[in-house]
Order: structure tokens, then C-alpha cells, then sequence
């Protein structure tokens, strides 16, 4: 369709009607705007009548018609072409308001992220968060931890205003409680994952506040294997209660898993021709372990299932959380932690494969393989172990003092030892 345009009595200003869509008795116009600058010729579209002022105008000019905004777009486009300066055309005009909308947005919400409290976000943001990330165990524990320590403390500040002194307040106030080392740490650290998650949120910017705060360093390696009459006696006690629990002792014993490793295993990750476990998705990724003659025949006395299922299911088939409260009655029942307070030197689980590794040391295995037969992706675990090493190095250097007094004795020289093929 061919556009009509109908020149107005004023000049520069111009429009055409719609076909058939009125406004009001008349039909509805759209309305453009013409104009000449050093010989180059300018024409911008302003709307439609019907369309009536923006509301933006009409607040700061009520009562504008609708023919006066037109005129009044026309001046304010040709004194900013002649002038160049200001947005000269709509498209100009409505980049730079969209710019301006955009810092303000900015502005704004810059504003309601330095007024976010520390619970604020740990309600909001972190501990939704953590729920579909991490263990109910685990969320459970920090929940505690925030309610208890936390929030007293700064709960109610601005993330943006908590310092390192705020911190130290909680670290001293843990300590004076008499609260252990492990949870001090524990607590630091949960404060130091609020502030990176609200960082990669972008709802905090500054410096971590535990930054520049020292974290204790407990030591809660287990202390304590087992003697080999300590696990015969054990293993016996296991089976008389339950098989499934014997089988798990003895598996973490003689391979050295950790439990959730035993209660992850499927019938496909056994080859007993081989006698190899593979360890899927372990803490260091994917290794396998070796299986003793001993555990080779338990599991060969077990019943054998589909390719994915558990080798030791748990109560509906599901994967086992936690060892068997089997594992504790035999524990007590043999006084295994009879007298002793630490809970270091106490016999759990874990044990077992503690006392895998102290065995494999005392058979004369080597540290970097111990590391890699026990899953630790660095050496700094397995170096607890280092002790045992060195009593081997304690008997060979002993092994030289006898070979100095023998030599002593048959006159070969008094500080020389002669050393045959």
C-alpha cells in the first residue's frame, strides 16, 4: 500500500492515517518529523496518535498534546545535529537510555548487595545451595555451626563489613568454650565457603575475611591398629554375629578399602581370576586394589548377583551408609577401647585399614606404594605411617652395631666393619 503523507501547518512536521483503525471520530495518524542540516536531510518517525506522550514526558510536562511532543522531538534532533552533541536521532536517544537504565540497574542492585547480611545470603543462597550439593550430614553439621557461632557474632553485618578481627572473635570464642581444634577448623571453614559462594554469586567482592586468619591444624589421624590376634579375635567375634559384617572387616583388612569404597562395590568390579578390585570413583579417583588369597575365597563364598549389583547391599538393596552398629557391639564386647579417652587410639572401622597399612609396612612395602595401594592422592596421609618405617632402619642400624662389636671381637679393626658378598 502506498503511504500518503499530509503535510501539517507546521513545517517539517508531516503524517499519514491508518487504513482503517481509528482514534477517536477520526482516523489514526502517524506522525513524522523532517529536517535539513548543511544540505543533508534528516527524517525520523515519532508514532501514532493513539499512542498518545510517553509517561516519562507527561510527568515532566503535564498536558503536552500530542502535536507539541512532535514539534518538540523535531527542535530537540536538529539543535543536537547542528550542535553534535546529545543522541541525534531515536535510535541514538534510545541506546543512551538504554544505557542509563542499565547503570542504574547496576547502581541498584551494587546498593542491595552492600546491605546483604551474612544470614541473609546464608539463608537464601548458601544453604539452598548446600542442601542440593552436599550429605544431609554435612548440611546439618553447618547449620549448627552458623546458629551457634556464626551468627551471634555477625549474623546481622553487612557481608561487606566483616573483617578478620570478626573472625578472630568466633576462633576465641570457640577456644574459650573449650571447643576442639577439629571444630574451630571446621567452623573457619564454613565461613570461608559463605563468603566464596557469595563471591561467585556476585554478591560479595572484597577479600575473603579468613584470609588473613590463621587456622588451627588438628591432628585426628588414628593412632591405633590392630594386633594380629586383636583382628583374628575380632573377625571370629564378626562372623559368630553377622557374615556380611565379618566380610566387610575382613575385605577393609586385607585390601585396605575405607568403608563407603566396600559399600560402593558391584559384582563388575571384581575379578577374582586376576584377584583385583576396581575402586570406581574413590577420593583420588579410580585405582584398584589386590585381593589376599583370604579375601579371594570369602568372596568367591559369596552369592554372586548381576554384573551392577552391591556385593553387600544394604536393607532394601540400597548402598550402605555406614558400617553395621555390628562393627560397635563386637568392639565393646571385646573391650577393645576399654580405658582409653582419645579418640585417636580408639578402634572403628577405619581401624582396619589402618592396620592394613601399618602390616604392609612392617612386611617391608614402601611408602610411595603404600600411598598408591591405599588411594592417597598425596603422600601427606601416608606419611603417618613413616614411624613404623623407620623402626625397619632402627633394626639395620643395630644390625651394623653388631657387625662393629664382631669385628671388635675378632681383631678385623675397631671402627671397621668388612661388609661380604
Amino acid at each position: 500500500m502506498t503511504i500518503q503523507w499530509v503535510k501539517t501547518p507546521h513545517r517539517g512536521l508531516r503524517y499519514y492515517e491508518h487504513s482503517s483503525r481509528k482514534h477517536g471520530k477520526q482516523k489514526d495518524r502517524y506522525y513524522s518529523i523532517r529536517f535539513k542540516v548543511a544540505g543533508v536531510d534528516y527524517t525520523y518517525g515519532v508514532g501514532w496518535m493513539s499512542d498518545g506522550v510517553p509517561d516519562s514526558v507527561l510527568k515532566e510536562e503535564p498536558g503536552l498534546g500530542f502535536t507539541d511532543y512532535c514539534l518538540k522531538q523535531l527542535r530537540f534532533y536538529k539543535n543536537n545535529v547542528k550542535a553534535q552533541a546529545g543522541p541525534k536521532s531515536p535510535k541514538e536517544r534510545r541506546k543512551e537510555g538504554e544505557a542509563r537504565e542499565a547503570a542504574e540497574r547496576e547502581e541498584l542492585e551494587l546498593q542491595e548487595r552492600e546491605t546483604v547480611t551474612v544470614k541473609d545470603f546464608f539463608e537464601n543462597s548458601y544453604l539452598p545451595q548446600a542442601k542440593a550439593d552436599k550429605k544431609f550430614k554435612s548440611v546439618a553439621r553447618e547449620e549448627s555451626l552458623f546458629r551457634l557461632w556464626i551468627a551471634p557474632t555477625i549474623g546481622k553485618k553487612p557481608m561487606k563489613n566483616v573483617t578478620s578481627f570478626d573472625v578472630e572473635r568466633i576462633k576465641r570464642n570457640m577456644a574459650e568454650a573449650g571447643l576442639t581444634p577439629r571444630s574451630v577448623e571446621y567452623c573457619l571453614s564454613v565461613i570461608r565457603q559463605i563468603f566464596n559462594v557469595a563471591r561467585r554469586f556476585d554478591v560479595f567482592t572484597g577479600e575473603n575475611p579468613t584470609a588473613r586468619v590463621k587456622f588451627p591444624k588438628p591432628d585426628n589421624a588414628r593412632m591405633r591398629f590392630l594386633t594380629h590376634d586383636e583382628a583374628d579375635r575380632f573377625l571370629k567375634a564378626l562372623k559368630e554375629k553377622s557374615q556380611k559384617a565379618h566380610d566387610e572387616a575382613m575385605l577393609s583388612l586385607h585390601c585396605g578399602l575405607r568403608f563407603g569404597e566396600i559399600a560402593s562395590l558391584t559384582w563388575q568390579d571384581v575379578d577374582l581370576e586376576q584377584g583385583i578390585l576396581t575402586i570406581r570413583d574413590a577420593k583420588a579417583g579410580t585405582r584398584y586394589a589386590f585381593l589376599t588369597d583370604q579375601a579371594r575365597d570369602m568372596l568367591k563364598g559369596r552369592n554372586p548377583g548381576n554384573p551392577s549389583d552391591l556385593i553387600f547391599p544394604g536393607r532394601l538393596g540400597k548402598k550402605q551408609t555406614m558400617p553395621s552398629l555390628t562393627f560397635k557391639r563386637v568392639i565393646d564386647e571385646l573391650k577393645l577401647n576399654e580405658g582409653i579417652d582419645d579418640p585417636r587410639l580408639k578402634v572403628c572401622f577405619h581401624s582396619l585399614r589402618h592396620t592394613y597399612a601399618s602390616w604392609m609396612i612392617e612386611a617391608g612395602t614402601d611408602l610411595y606404594t603404600l600411598q598408591r595401594l591405599l588411594g592417597h592422592k598425596t603422600n601427606t596421609m601416608t606419611q603417618r605411617y613413616s614411624h613404623l618405617s623407620e623402626n625397619r632402619l632402627k633394626d639395620a642400624a643395630r644390625a651394623l652395631s653388631r657387625a662393629v662389636e664382631q669385628n671388635q671381637t675378632t681383631g678385623a679393626g675397631a671402627e671397621i666393619v668388612n661388609f661380604k658378598p
